[in-house]
Order: structure tokens, then C-alpha cells, then sequence
């Protein structure tokens, strides 16, 4: 009797979940969520008539943009420091480091009008992002 009973129990522990994930599946598809003729009422986050629209940026377009100001504020050198310290502390943005490297190169080029005197501040910081970033400004 006694295995009995436990038999019983674990055919119901295998059974009843399936059972009622099933049901509570039909029961939900077949309530009227909008009447059939009525037009969607649904609002994106796009939409214009939204109240509020989203500004949270990516982490790694903060940094650049942080960098491309302390480059401005200061120079290139300090902004590649800062760089890989911020790769080295967030792993996370190390595969954005080259892409930001080279908007740096360009920037520093824009900054100084010469391509040799933002060279000068060139390190392996991204392998050679930055000079890559220099030298495309160079064209």
C-alpha cells in the first residue's frame, strides 16, 4: 500500500504541472485580449505622442564622450590613460577600446591641425588604434 501510494504521488508530481501549464496556456489564448474589429492601442517607445522619450546612452559612448573632453580639456595622452584604466577596470569595454582609440586619433588631429604632433601621443593603448585613428584623419 505503501508504495503504492508513493507511486501515485510521483506520477501526480510529473503530471499535474504539465496538466495545468496546459490549461492556464488555453484558457489564456482564448480570452478576447481586444475586440476583433478594434484598432491596436499599442504606443512604442518611438512613438511621437510618448511623454518621455529615452536618453540612456551605452556605457562605452559615456566614455568617449568623457574622453573626447578630457583630450579637448587636456591632451591626447591623458585621455588614452584614462582609457586603459577604464578598459582595464570594466572588461566590458574592451570591445569598444579600439573604436574609441580611433575617434581619439581623430580627434587630436582636429585639435592640433597636424597630424605629426598627434602621432606624438601615440601609445599601445588598443594595439594601434589611436595612430590608426591619426593617420585616417590624414587623407
Amino acid at each position: 500500500m505503501n508504495q503504492a501510494a508513493r507511486r501515485i504521488g510521483r506520477t501526480l508530481a510529473l503530471v499535474l504541472p504539465v496538466v495545468l501549464v496546459l490549461s492556464g496556456t488555453l484558457a489564456v489564448t482564448r480570452v478576447p485580449w481586444a475586440a476583433p474589429n478594434a484598432e491596436s492601442q499599442v504606443l512604442t517607445a518611438s512613438s511621437g505622442n510618448a511623454s518621455t522619450q529615452a536618453t540612456a546612452r551605452a556605457p562605452h559612448e559615456v566614455l568617449r564622450d568623457r574622453l573626447l573632453r578630457d583630450l579637448q580639456e587636456k591632451n591626447p595622452g591623458v585621455a588614452l590613460t584614462h582609457l586603459q584604466e577604464a578598459t582595464n577596470g570594466r572588461p566590458s569595454l574592451a570591445q569598444h577600446c579600439a573604436e574609441i582609440a580611433r575617434a581619439l586619433g581623430r580627434a587630436a588631429v582636429a585639435k592640433y591641425h597636424s597630424v605629426k604632433q598627434a602621432q606624438a601621443y601615440s601609445r599601445p593603448v588598443c594595439d594601434t588604434a589611436f595612430a590608426s585613428g591619426v593617420v585616417s584623419q590624414s587623407h
